[in-house]
């Protein structure tokens, strides 16, 4: 039978779809595995470099909400405007050499990020020790924007794909569907490797480095011959500083002066800096708070930490000064564990941290090694949650500096507290102020006073911390003063005492103030504010 020409034309379209529709071998098509390698990978180095920004920029901003909410929205930004030129780029040039030469770029401004980030980081901070709010801001937007780059070009590949896979309209969603899958597969791998494998391995700038290396050899492979050489030039180099640390050594993410020893671990990035008397000082994160310090020579530091061990005294008659066991929720490296250990003798004390690198540090560093003293790694609320011992003393030690998590600040979980103190016990927690703004201490007085009888305050001299105690019965400040002062004067608590009796004071609720519960505790938001306003007023 003759067919006609538009039958035969019709025909002919009916075999090209039932051709396109027949599945081919992921292996004998070459182009389409490398496209979907392409996707893939840079699925996996969009989450990898959101999950590294919180970490470049902890040490110098610390990982508060405020920090995340910027990374979060600077890179969702990126990527749609990546979505929104890639798609058009891709329509009028559906090339898988221009797409490879794209992720190239990408990874090419990814690789630059650990070498350029130091001196704007470094700029940062400067900008934040000469009070220059608009500095400071500024300073964020900038680091976040080294990101720019690579996270928008990484945008272009989705719709690039889509256009470079669809070959008929009734196959677009298919193909869509699963070009999408397959990125969202890879940004899964993107969240967890880094963050369980290569930055505490690597750490930071190395897990940028090879995730640049990967993307970049990656897109080699779907670049013509001629410029795969000259272009394998720059991942020769980037491996140098990854598989060769000793010939090409990035030096510490952030230097200081003394620093015997960093890690990136899974929760912060840990220093330990020894000063020329001999005092060694844990650092976390931004570095602008001392978390622990040892100085085998004292017990009392001058600081706020000697302020817990004055908690037992809030009580009369013969419990005055009696502890039978202690839990301290942040332990760190272990200064109030050695403080109370000498002070009241080989009590049981719990030692709660959540970073068990710290905790090493401070078995390597800061000579905790009380036998007395018990850690566990955990979060403090879930400690106390599940405990079932008494304690006489619950000290509240825990930040991600300048922020304490909260969870650790609400009337519920002082409720638990309270259910695991002895009649005499005492919590007692550390917050800060500025030299007008006590906005933070007033809300853990309204939050304390709506489960204990007492609430007092300390405001630490030459320093913008304030120590919060609150008794689980009803005690006075006569009675505090009338104890302490009882100390022999030779004595650690003599010298505790002239710290603590001139500042001590009782604290009142605010009538309708802030209260801190599960269900709303805006402590970032009352911390920042306290920021800005002391960067804006110097102090």
């Amino acid at each position: 039978m003759r067919l006609r020409p538009e039958e035969r034309t019709a025909e002919l379209g009916a075999d090209t779809e039932a051709l396109a529709e027949r599945p081919s071998s992921l292996f004998a098509d070459v182009a389409q595995v490398r496209l979907l390698t392409l996707v893939f990978v840079a699925g996996v180095s969009s989450l990898s470099l959101e999950m590294c920004a919180p970490r470049l920029l902890g040490p110098y901003f610390g990982t508060s909400l405020f920090v995340w909410a910027n990374i979060i929205g600077f890179f969702l930004a990126y990527l749609a405007l990546g979505y929104f030129l890639g798609g058009r780029v891709a329509d009028r040039h559906p090339s898988p050499q221009l797409l490879s030469a794209l992720t190239a770029v990408a990874a090419l401004a990814t690789g630059i990020i650990p070498f350029i980030s130091r001196p704007v980081l470094e700029w940062s901070v400067s900008g934040m020790d000469t009070d220059n709010a608009s500095v400071f801001y500024s300073s964020m937007v900038a680091v976040i924007l080294l990101f720019a780059i690579p996270v928008t070009l990484l945008g272009f590949v989705s719709p690039f794909a889509v256009r470079l896979s669809v070959r008929r309209v009734g196959a677009a969603g298919r193909k869509a569907g699963s070009l999408y899958a397959l990125s969202t597969a890879g940004s899964i791998l993107g969240a967890f490797l880094p963050v369980l494998v290569l930055i505490p391995w690597l750490g930071v700038r190395r897990t940028l480095i090879a995730t640049a290396v990967a993307l970049l050899l990656v897109s080699l492979w779907g670049m013509p011959w001629r410029l795969r050489i000259p272009a394998s030039v720059p991942v020769a180099l980037l491996a140098l500083p990854l598989l060769l640390p000793q010939i090409a050594p990035l030096g510490a993410l952030k230097p200081q002066p003394g620093l015997i020893f960093e890690q990136e671990s899974f929760y912060n990035y840990i220093q330990v800096v020894r000063e020329q008397d001999g005092t060694t000082e844990l650092v976390l994160n931004e570095g602008h708070a001392i978390h622990s310090v040892y100085n085998p020579q004292q017990i009392l530091t001058g600081w706020y930490w000697d302020y817990f061990l004055a908690a037992p005294y809030f009580n009369a008659g013969p419990a005055a000064g009696q502890v039978h066991r202690v839990a301290i929720i942040g332990l760190a490296a272990g200064t109030i564990a050695r403080q109370f250990t000498d002070v009241y003798g080989p009590i049981p004390i719990d030692g709660v941290e959540i970073d068990p690198d710290i905790v090493a540090a401070g078995r390597k560093y800061f000579a905790m090694t009380e036998p007395n003293l018990k850690v566990h790694v955990a979060d403090g609320r879930t400690f106390m949650r599940v405990t079932h011992e008494t304690y006489d003393v619950v000290a509240i030690d825990a930040f991600q500096q300048p922020y304490i998590p909260f969870q650790l600040t609400t009337k519920e979980f002082f409720e638990e507290i309270r259910a695991h103190l002895s009649p005499n016990g005492v919590v007692c927690l550390n917050t800060g102020h500025t030299r007008t703004d006590y906005r933070l201490v007033q809300a853990f007085v309204n939050t304390l006073s709506q489960v204990f009888p007492s609430v007092y305050t300390f405001n630490v001299p030459n320093t913008f911390n304030t120590e919060v105690m609150a008794t689980n019965s009803p005690t006075s400040l006569d009675t505090f003063r009338a104890n302490l002062q009882q100390a022999p004067p030779d004595s650690l608590m003599s010298t505790v005492a002239g710290e603590v009796l001139p500042v001590a004071a009782v604290g009142h609720p605010e009538r309708d103030g802030i209260v801190f519960t599960d269900d709303r505790a805006p402590i970032e938001q009352i911390t920042d504010q306290l920021l800005l306003n002391y960067i804006q007023q110097g102090g």
